[in-house]
């Protein structure tokens, strides 16, 4: 990262040094007919030569600088959408697209994966320790009467529904139904536990005291023992989570602060003598519980 906004932010400073010390070749060599206002021209050598001194700053410490990269990532964007505009509306010819390629399009594929790091730095949290293997993990959590998970499996079927952050606005949105969801585990006699990313007490906030049973995970030991890890950007950002967010934000759901791991998966599984008889792993942080379907194979 360090490398990328170096050689970023030198060619910018160059290539705004050579607007200033040749204004007419760029247009020459473009084909086009040179500004009637060359102190527009000379203002954006300008705000070029800033954009590299920003790089270079931000080479420093990429994650910690991230909102430069932002910058220069938007500018560089905008800049490439600007061109096709233009040269769909004929004002700019389509042979200059070797220059918004080399000057624009080239960057903003490093410029993302910085500031996808600078992301997972924020809102993740990072792995601690060896992950559990499964039955260690159902011998190891404990519910609110004392007994295992594979203890209180073997007893009676455990729907296990394992919540993003309490500031994400589908888990806000599955709360909503948490009472139906109740209903429906009583109608097949099963057990629902609800596992979340605070410590132990912290989820009072959202959750009315002995509402529901649930189970603290603030490591997401459990959570990695089920087979949930982190999103990748499609499954967190992708075009249907915005949709979907979409539509449960303005249902009144809301977002809030990120209380857990930001990039945390959901998923729910029902557990039955010590075994998962049923999983639905999310395959984007908008997929919710199908809560009839988890209980299609309870007898």
């Amino acid at each position: 990262m360090q490398v990328i906004l170096r050689v970023a932010g030198l060619y910018n400073l160059l290539f705004a040094l050579w607007i200033l010390g040749w204004p007419g070749l760029w247009f020459r060599l473009a084909g086009l007919e040179p500004p009637r206002h060359w102190f527009l021209w000379y203002g954006a050598a300008m705000i070029i030569g800033v954009l590299g001194i920003g790089c270079l700053v931000a080479s420093i410490n990429p994650l910690k600088y991230w909102p430069t990269v932002l910058v220069g990532f938007l500018s560089k964007l905008f800049a490439a959408g600007g061109f096709v505009y233009y040269a769909f509306t004929e004002l700019f010819p389509w042979s200059m697209g070797w220059f918004v390629l080399i000057n624009d399009l080239v960057w903003l594929v490093p410029f993302s994966f910085i500031l996808w790091a600078a992301v997972k730095l924020m809102v993740g949290r990072p792995v601690v320790g060896e992950p559990l293997s499964f039955n260690d993990a159902i011998e190891m959590y404990r519910l609110s009467d004392g007994q295992t998970l594979g203890e209180a499996s073997m007893q009676q079927p455990l729907a296990v529904v394992f919540l993003r952050h309490f500031g994400c606005t589908f888990t806000r949105q599955l709360l909503r139904s948490l009472e139906s969801m109740k209903e429906l585990a009583v109608q097949q006699q099963v057990r629902l536990v609800l596992v979340h990313m605070l410590e132990e007490g912290e989820e009072v906030e959202y959750l009315n005291r002995g509402s529901v049973e649930r189970i603290a995970d603030p490591r997401c030991d459990l959570y990695r023992a089920f087979g949930l890890g982190k999103g990748g950007f499609f499954e967190l950002f992708g075009l249907r989570v915005w949709l979907r967010g979409a539509v449960a934000f303005f249902r009144g759901c809301g977002v809030g602060l990120i209380r857990g791991d930001g990039l945390q998966m959901p998923g729910a599984f029902l557990l039955k003598d010590q075994k998962i008889v049923n999983a639905q792993r999310a395959k984007t942080a908008a997929d919710l519980p199908h809560v009839e379907a988890l209980f299609g194979t309870q007898a």
